[in-house]
């Protein structure tokens, strides 16, 4: 799956008495959906996914799929403490349509979260998802700093595309980038080198049966074509995988007049060679990010202001230094305070500020004062999206 972009780790909103708001959900993904982010992300750290039960996480991550413009790529958080408990909510996940887990690591035992433990945890699940896999290191929350060596170690791994990095270390960034630059993979794109998504091809027109070939949709993330530096074989077909897979069944491709470009239902698409994607994780640092080697970020700023940090990416992708540093510079203070410091009260109230449904955070979580929704209110003045 072809990860580069903006994707905002959207929250989840609640009724005042604390259940969750399913409609305000469907509008929030259906406006971001109409922004020029490359996906969304549902039940990251931002949507509180640790104070919901597993039948909460469940109907956000249903509201979410449905409301979802298929071509905005769809990554679920699915972390637990456990691979079981792991595994189940992304196999879930996979069933509806998302294309790729956002797992953190496991942290209440830290002191036994040693490389082995890190290592047997992430290769279980890998092994075992329908979906290509994220590790999410968010050492501000969990208090655990996945060492870059063993980022490097599990990047070997054909199911695990690449990592949330949330610590800000551009460092970190530079040296897994240069050091995870020997694996070589393959995803699906558009003519115009953006994300192809299962749900993208299906809500398709077909096209007519002239001779069309069916292919498993899991091939449109690499499967079957992902390989590690030269040697290593190819990851098995969905088809020979164990029960619990993608069921999202084939598509039918038609032949190409290009040996480069092939038609999927009715949209052109290429193959295109990407190597372990790094996702920066922390918006005052995105620039530097972007520099050290990242591809994108997930950004809990970019729930209330996906467009902001997007431009910054944009400026960057188009190699206008100026521009970018001008664009990170406007977001940086504002970032830092609201997602970094007030949080995921202020994330809200900022949503509320920019026309998405904010509203409060669960308990032990409070609501802004009146004092810090002014501050807010100032900080995001000039940030409207």
């Amino acid at each position: 799956m072809f990860l580069q972009g903006i994707f905002p780790p959207i929250t989840t909103p609640f009724y005042s008495d604390g259940r969750v708001y399913l409609k305000k959900l469907e509008h929030n993904v259906e406006r971001y959906s109409k922004t020029p982010v490359a996906g969304i992300v549902v039940l990251g750290s931002t949507g509180e996914a640790i104070m919901l039960s597993d039948e909460e996480r469940r109907e956000v991550l249903k509201t979410a799929r449905e409301a979802c413009a298929p071509h905005k790529v769809l990554i679920a958080g699915t972390g637990a403490e456990s691979a079981v408990e792991t595994l189940k909510l992304t196999e879930y996940a996979a069933d509806l349509g998302y294309d790729a887990a956002l797992v953190r690591t496991p942290h209440f035992y830290r002191p036994q979260m040693q490389a082995a433990n890190l290592l047997a945890f992430y290769r279980t699940v890998a092994d075992r998802s329908p979906i290509p896999v994220l590790i999410y290191s968010v050492p501000v929350f969990t208090k655990y700093d996945v060492p870059s060596e063993l980022v490097i170690e599990l990047a070997e791994h054909p199911n695990i595309i690449g990592i949330k990095e949330s610590g800000g270390d551009a460092e970190k960034i530079r040296q897994m980038a240069q050091d995870t630059r020997h694996v070589k993979r393959s995803a699906t794109v558009t003519e115009t080198f953006a994300a192809v998504t299962p749900r993208m091809l299906r809500a398709a027109e077909p096209v007519s049966s002239n001779g069309g070939e069916l292919i498993p949709v899991g091939a449109l993330a690499g499967i079957g074509t992902e390989h590690v530096g030269t040697n290593a074989p190819a990851k098995p077909a969905l088809s020979d995988r164990p029960p619990g897979g993608n069921r999202m069944g084939p598509v039918e491709r038609s032949s190409a007049s290009s040996s480069s470009i092939q038609v999927i239902g009715n949209t052109k698409t290429r193959q295109k060679e990407v190597g372990f994607q790094i996702l920066a994780g922390a918006a005052q640092r995105l620039l530097p990010s972007l520099e050290a080697g990242a591809v994108g970020a997930v950004l809990a700023f970019a729930s209330p202001a996906p467009t902001a940090c997007y431009e910054i990416y944009a400026a960057w992708k188009e190699g206008d230094a100026e521009l970018a540093r001008l664009k990170q510079e406007r977001i940086s203070n504002s970032a830092t305070r609201v997602g970094a410091e007030l949080g995921i009260p202020a994330l809200k109230y900022a949503a509320d500020l920019n026309g998405y449904y904010g509203g409060t955070p669960r308990l032990p979580l409070l609501p802004l004062t009146a004092e810090q929704k002014a501050q807010v209110e100032q900080l995001m003045t000039d940030i409207r999206n």
